[in-house]
């Protein structure tokens, strides 16, 4: 699913930190809720973050019902009291950086890679 989708561009990014060492977890994270129980605030990605602490979990089999619900097609969440957040600002650093704002992932970017491109790293 893409993250452009007309019901989320409008949604912040935000950078997500590791409350417990305050290591960096992504840059491309975003404010959501459980789909099952949507009381349930957590954060989420579209790529896989740097984490060497329990911080959350990677959804690896999404039934369909999930799927064809309205979801942001991540499939990386953080518990809400297991990260702090920072939204992140655009390329003139006097508004938010909005997702529908972010280039689209290509299915051949390294997903593992540890050096964000340029445009990633505009907080």
């Amino acid at each position: 699913m893409s993250t452009s989708n007309a019901n989320f561009k409008n949604k912040c990014v935000t950078q997500v930190n590791c409350t417990f060492c305050d290591s960096l977890l992504c840059t491309r994270g975003m404010k959501a809720v459980l789909l099952a129980d949507t009381e349930v605030e957590l954060f989420s990605t579209d790529i896989p973050p740097n984490s060497g602490n329990v911080v959350g979990y990677h959804v690896v089999a999404p039934c369909k019902p999930c799927l064809l619900s309205c979801n942001n097609g991540h499939f990386w969440m953080f518990n809400s009291d297991a990260v702090s957040t920072l939204n992140r600002l655009d390329v003139t650093g006097l508004n938010l950086l909005l997702w529908g704002d972010l280039p689209e992932l290509d299915d051949s970017e390294n997903e593992e890679s540890e050096s964000p491109s340029e445009e990633e790293c505009i907080r």
